[in-house]
């Protein structure tokens, strides 16, 4: 399992001319079964996916195929962890350690 943190690297307006590209690449990724939540930080400075995986350079690969990565708006911080826990709605994605 994944958390992606996006931080934007430039005015919040590049990003919201990029935002209808952007949007459609996260919906393509909910779509793939990759993306479980997305949101906006509060303040606005970014936002935040959760991505379910265990391929570390195929996450890498999705974040950097984001409309606002290859414009350099944002900024990606992928942390990886072991879903040992969830909520009863998310079991499906629950792992085991090695």
């Amino acid at each position: 399992m994944f958390v992606l943190e996006l931080t934007y690297t430039a005015p919040v307006e590049r990003a919201d001319a990029l935002m209808r590209e952007h949007l459609a690449w996260i919906d393509e990724q909910y779509a793939a079964g990759v993306f479980i939540a997305s949101g906006r930080k509060n303040p606005r400075d970014g936002g935040v996916v959760l991505a379910a995986g265990e391929d570390r350079a195929e996450i890498e690969r999705i974040a950097a195929g984001d409309p606002f990565a290859e414009h350099g708006v944002c900024a990606y911080r992928i942390t990886e962890f072991i879903a040992t826990r969830t909520a009863p709605g998310l079991a499906a994605y629950q792992q085991r350690l090695p």
